[in-house]
């Protein structure tokens, strides 16, 4: 089963995330950060493509054997897909259209949603707001593990299950942690999936909606793409809660390995925080920061300091106070 985690509780802090007080200071210091603000234009382009894209592989792959249904869907549909879960992280900080517009970022949240083969799109807006404004919360931030998991998942085995069904813990946590009110646009987003996933069984079979939703399990659990999940707020250096990744799997996904640089600026596009770094590169240079997303991984299952429980949590009521 490998080693037990050294760690018996979460890294308990009493003070508020830092983002909101480096935000005040860089702004001081640069207010022409406030010009990268607000959509980018050429994004609904790029994501529309990566959709019609996966459309397109639907006629490609429909012949194919399982075998190569699944490698196909690992090492690009997955990988695909994964931008697209991405895209509507973007979306969520209403990155398509502005924050004038949030009904046509939410209806084109569910477009990006299409080859996912789950609705997501406006669930995940609702609970990730959550998680920027309430970051490290004990009640209120659904990023965090549960006590459940962190004491289920506590060897290195553990860690490796745990990183396979990543995709179920992100889906079902939020309904455990706090769950909110089911909205009308999450049913809409529901009713739109479930019309485009029987389209795809009606016109080209079963395989196909398998190579979307085989494509997008395998992509959020042990796939280099996924490491971000952990990479983001997994505290491998005692103290720091947010770590950035500056590599080249930032190119594929809308640069959200910039992740200190989002937090401190969700009103940035991905595509300008690596112009956010270069204005204020003194704020991040400093700071750890991952090298590779797969590394990541490596360590989190094999490094008994690093598992579910290696993340900073705040209480709510001391917070409050």
């Amino acid at each position: 089963m490998g080693q037990h985690v050294s760690r018996t509780d979460f890294e308990w802090v009493y003070t508020d995330q830092p983002h909101t007080s480096r935000r005040d200071a860089m702004l001081r210091k640069y207010p022409q950060i406030k010009k990268l603000f607000g959509p980018d234009p050429k994004f609904k382009y790029i994501v529309s493509a990566m959709v019609l894209t996966q459309i397109l592989m639907l006629y490609v792959m429909q012949d194919q054997s399982w075998k190569m249904i699944v490698l196909v869907a690992y090492c690009f549909g997955g990988v695909i897909n994964h931008s697209l879960m991405l895209a509507n992280h973007e979306i969520s900080h209403n990155m398509a259209f502005g924050y004038g517009r949030p009904l046509a970022n939410r209806l084109f949240g569910m477009w990006c949603n299409l080859p996912i083969g789950v609705p997501m799109s406006v669930s995940f807006k609702k609970y990730h707001t959550l998680h920027h404004r309430y970051l490290a919360d004990e009640r209120l931030d659904p990023d965090v593990p549960s006590i459940l998991e962190a004491k289920l998942f506590c060897n290195t085995f553990g860690k490796f299950v745990w990183v396979i069904l990543q995709p179920l813990f992100y889906a079902i946590r939020p309904l455990f942690v706090n769950p909110l009110p089911v909205e009308k646009l999450e049913m809409l987003n529901t009713a739109i999936q479930l019309t485009f996933d029987g389209l795809v069984v009606l016109i080209f079979g079963w395989k196909m909606l398998a190579y979307l939703l085989i494509g997008s399990f395998l992509a959020m659990g042990i796939h280099p793409v996924a490491g971000h999940f952990i990479a983001e707020h997994y505290m491998y250096a005692k103290g720091f809660e947010t770590y950035s990744y500056y590599g080249a799997l930032n190119w594929i996904t809308f640069n959200v390995g910039y992740h200190n640089e989002h937090h401190d600026f969700p009103a940035i596009p991905g595509s300008r925080l690596p112009e956010l770094k270069k204005i204020a590169p003194e704020f991040y240079e400093t700071m750890p920061q991952h090298t590779s997303w797969v590394r990541v991984m490596y360590d989190f299952v094999t490094d008994p300091a690093i598992g579910p429980y290696a993340r900073i949590k705040r209480r709510a009521l001391e917070r409050a106070g």
